[in-house]
């Protein structure tokens, strides 16, 4: 009985077995270490979003705008400096150009000549002066200016066959060769003395047909289709259709005959030759421009009348028959029938005349009206003719 209440307390026993209640005691000290940390925790998040204000960057295409606007604005500066005239008083600086020497830089004529000693010498088809400065069995080496002497065969070193080769050639030899195959690899070319002489015989004969020259050859030789001789190393044929006799056409071998050259073609090697067209054109070169000649018409085409004038036949073309209108040609002129003409053209080299009767006309159309009158007044009428075909002559 006499226990005290302290001790009735302790021996209470809590029912339902509850844990006691805890109490937290905070302490003036641990409260204020807590409102530190939140005030630092604001802070930092203040500084946060300081950090992160959003800033304006200029990416790469904007700052491209902006550099493209400025040169803008630059070259509408310069282009109103180009608008505005020039004053060249208000230039007073004065100013000299003065070209640097570098180690990458050279001297124009020295580079020039340069090219120039490189340059291969020999062009296929050149024609070059040398001198012969070495003989072998199989050729000749000529120097020519390159770089290597020019090689010709023996084959090329003159027409036909050379037996005398070293006789013919020696050292220090001046002669003229053409080129007939470019340089190898040694920078060594191939060249002909006997090309050029074909050459220069082909230039010859070409001239010569042109002029309507005659020349003698020698015939040498004869086949199925005729003869053949030689005109200046070059080998030409006649056929028996252009000899004046083609019977017995092997006996002329041997012989001399005045011929005319028919067909001349350097390309093909055809050089063809007639003694009928020599003939011809010996007629030919008695006549003259503005002649008033007298024939028979042999035949009559569709663009003219052919004039047999003794041995020669000329050429009355249509447009040269009168000034004025025909239906037929056969209306003017007919086979068999005798006529006067002036000539108005020889080409000796094709072997041709030309006639004309439209300028004996005193008026358009007369040779048609009045044939018999043109025809009994052509000597009277073709003189005042000479005077148009001494003009024209003078005019070649």
């Amino acid at each position: 009985m006499g226990a005290s209440n302290k001790n009735a307390q302790d021996n209470i026993q809590p029912k339902g077995n509850k844990k006691p209640l805890q109490v937290l005691h905070i302490s003036k000290k641990d409260s204020q270490e807590i409102n530190n940390e939140q005030n630092n925790s604001q802070e930092d998040i203040k500084k946060e979003n300081i950090a992160i204000k959003p800033q304006i960057i200029k990416d790469n295409s904007v700052k491209e705008i902006e550099d493209d606007n400025e040169k803008t604005k630059d070259f509408d500066i310069s282009q109103q400096d180009l608008n505005r005239p020039l004053n060249f008083s208000e230039q007073i600086t004065d100013f000299q150009l003065e070209r640097t020497v570098d180690e990458f830089d050279f001297d124009e004529s020295a580079f020039l000549e340069a090219l120039n000693a490189n340059e291969p010498i020999g062009a296929t088809g050149e024609t070059i002066s040398g001198k012969v400065i070495a003989i072998e069995s199989d050729g000749l080496y000529v120097d020519i200016g390159g770089k290597a002497p020019g090689y010709m065969p023996k084959k090329e070193c003159g027409l036909g066959v050379i037996t005398n080769f070293k006789e013919k050639f020696s050292i220090g030899l001046e002669m003229e060769v053409l080129v007939i195959k470019e340089q190898n690899a040694d920078g060594m070319v191939t060249v002909s003395a006997r090309a050029l002489i074909l050459r220069q015989s082909w230039e010859k004969v070409s001239s010569s047909a042109k002029n309507g020259e005659l020349i003698n050859v020698l015939i040498n030789g004869f086949n199925r289709g005729g003869l053949t001789c030689d005109v200046d190393g070059l080998r030409g044929f006649i056929p028996r259709s252009q000899l004046e006799d083609g019977q017995d056409y092997q006996s002329f071998v041997g012989k001399n005959l005045k011929v005319a050259f028919l067909e001349v073609n350097p390309e093909s090697r055809k050089l063809v030759l007639s003694e009928k067209k020599a003939s011809l054109v010996s007629k030919l070169t008695s006549l003259e421009l503005g002649q008033l000649i007298e024939g028979e018409v042999l035949a009559v085409k569709p663009y003219g009348f052919f004039i047999d004038l003794g041995g020669a036949s000329g050429l009355l073309h249509q447009s040269s028959l009168t000034n004025g209108s025909i239906r037929s040609l056969r209306e003017v002129f007919r086979e068999g029938e005798i006529i006067k003409a002036l000539i108005s053209e020889i080409d000796l080299e094709k072997g041709r005349i030309g006639l004309n009767t439209a300028l004996l006309e005193n008026s358009a159309g007369e040779l048609i009206i009045d044939k018999q009158k043109v025809m009994q007044e052509a000597t009277e009428r073709a003189l005042k003719t000479k005077a148009l075909f001494d003009k024209k002559e003078q005019d070649k």
